[in-house]
């Protein structure tokens, strides 16, 4: 090889860059979802596969000093990106494979997430550098860096949003890693075929291709199969959206739902959480006509609301639609929330209720949050007072909300901060517990306006658990689901969410919904 590259060979380096900083963000953010789908820590898995990542692509690069000092660099160098683009291939088809494994063994999960992460980030930050090097020697050092550089970003770009839109919810995790192991190879098989001194790796990268495609085809059952293992009961759907991992087990009549790992309800004992989190509210208001439901995309609240003969109509605002199509479509699901999606008195909304709940067509009579436990910025704000203060905008001058509120009994500090959050505005707050089986007890947080007085009425049907000598034991608050220091404890905001270490404190222990 000569020191000279053909115009067509730089085009080749060029492209090699960008694909290969997409493929980089790409494996980043995959890593990421993984950990944080596994541990069960969204805020803390970003921290370290993204601080890891980067520290060790920096590492990479600086190891790209040492190479290639013969008399003959070019070759060398090209040789040494070959093996980079050889190397990461099996580690982004197997290293995600493996994470699922070593979790399903009950293995040593962090320590193989930052050995994994640095693995690909050394191997990644080379990259750069090596085709810089190569490129140098044909242009000067200013133009090889500004073009390098802005494909490499271009390409940030790419891979930051082609996972989240198209990757995940398309492919899901697995295909994913297995269609991403395609883009080292694939520039390892053209580098070969452009450039002549790697002539000799032509048919061992162009072999390699069918064989990654083969194995990823078969990675879908093998991630099925490890998947299953993580339940204790037989996985009868799993579909990956773009916000989470939706999985439905069944063992003899009991349905559970679970959203990244997290046990969301349990059929056997699901009407004690979604009457209590509902008809207390309901029961507040003399008439309830206009509901709104925040998240409870599996209608099972809903099914609670539409038994109200008041009820006129309902706002449904949930973010993912997945579980809206597994609710109204799984026959296990369309039974338990009694096909209540079908009733002509909803309206289903689909995005971000922070966003959404100022254009809905209130007032309304009753607001009844069902989010997820607030263990990450996103869910957070949805408990901010920025949150609660766009909502008191929606309740009519007799409305009623109720949030749940996560365990009182192991996390404390969530529910008093969720009510000190409420409490920021115009609102009289009354905490409730009720015992749920699969979960322990668990909090609610019920809100009206100051000026208004708390009564109950009757409830008009019979309920399965819920009557008005439950609902006066749920109002009798224990003294130990109080924080000691409840003087000490903050307001969630959206510039501070607190809330998220409150939850986190006592993470190891509690029941996680």
């Amino acid at each position: 090889m000569t020191n000279s590259i053909a115009p067509s060979q730089v085009r080749v380096l060029m492209m090699t860059a960008m694909l290969s900083s997409a493929a980089g963000l790409i494996l980043e953010l995959l890593l990421v979802t993984q950990a944080s789908y596994l541990a069960g820590n969204a805020t803390v898995a970003t921290g370290v596969v993204v601080g890891t990542f980067l520290a060790a692509m920096g590492l990479g690069a600086w190891l790209t000093e040492f190479l290639a000092v013969s008399t003959t660099p070019q070759p060398a160098l090209l040789r040494c990106l070959l093996i980079v683009e050889l190397s990461l291939c099996p580690l982004c088809f197997l290293g995600p494979l493996g994470l699922f494994q070593l979790f399903a063994m009950d293995g040593p999960l962090w320590l193989a997430v930052v050995m994994l992460t640095v693995l690909v980030g050394v191997l990644g930050g080379m990259e750069l550098p090596l085709i810089t090097r190569l490129l140098e020697t044909q242009q000067q050092l200013r133009q090889v860096l500004a073009r390098v550089l802005a494909l490499d970003y271009f390409g940030s770009l790419l891979g930051a949003l082609a996972f989240p839109l198209l990757l995940l919810p398309t492919l899901g995790l697995l295909p994913t890693a297995a269609a991403l192991s395609l883009v080292p190879i694939g520039c390892a098989c053209w580098l070969s075929w452009s450039f002549d001194d790697l002539r000799r790796w032509r048919r061992g990268t162009l072999f390699a291709i069918p064989l990654i495609a083969t194995g990823g085809f078969f990675s879908i059952p093998m991630g099925d199969r490890i998947e299953d293992n993580l339940y204790s009961d037989p996985v009868i759907s799993r579909v990956q959206s773009r916000y989470q991992r939706i999985v439905l087990t069944r063992r003899r009549g009991d349905i559970r739902l679970y959203l990244d790992g997290n046990l969301q309800f349990s059929s056997r004992d699901e009407y004690r959480y979604h009457e209590a989190l509902v008809h207390p509210a309901m029961a507040a208001h003399p008439k309830p006509k206009n509901v709104l439901l925040l998240g409870a995309g599996d209608g099972l609240a809903l099914r609670e609301v539409l038994r109200w003969p008041s009820v006129e109509h309902v706002e449904l605002i949930e973010l993912d639609e997945a579980i809206l199509t597994m609710a109204q479509e799984h026959p296990a699901l369309q039974r338990l929330n009694q096909n209540s999606f079908a009733d002509p008195r909803v309206h289903i909304q689909v995005g971000d209720a922070f966003g959404l709940i100022a254009k809905m067509p209130g007032p309304f009579d009753v607001v009844i949050a069902d989010f997820p436990d607030p263990d990450t910025a996103a869910v957070a704000r949805l408990y901010s007072v920025g949150f609660y203060n766009r909502l008191i905008k929606q309740l009519d001058s007799d409305g009623v909300f109720v949030t749940q509120a996560s365990t009182p009994f192991f996390t404390p500090l969530v529910l008093a901060s969720i009510e000190k959050s409420l409490q920021h505005l115009p609102l009289q707050t009354h905490p409730y517990s009720v015992t749920v089986p699969s979960f322990g007890p668990w909090g609610f947080v019920l809100a009206h306006r100051e000026s208004q007085q708390l009564a109950f009425q009757t409830v008009p049907f019979e309920a399965k658990w819920f009557d008005h000598a439950q609902l006066t034991r749920m109002l009798e608050f224990p003294r130990d689901y109080r924080p000691s220091d409840r003087d000490s404890v903050r307001a969630n905001r959206l510039t501070r969410p607190i809330l998220i270490d409150y939850q986190r404190r006592d993470r190891w222990s509690a029941p996680i919904r």
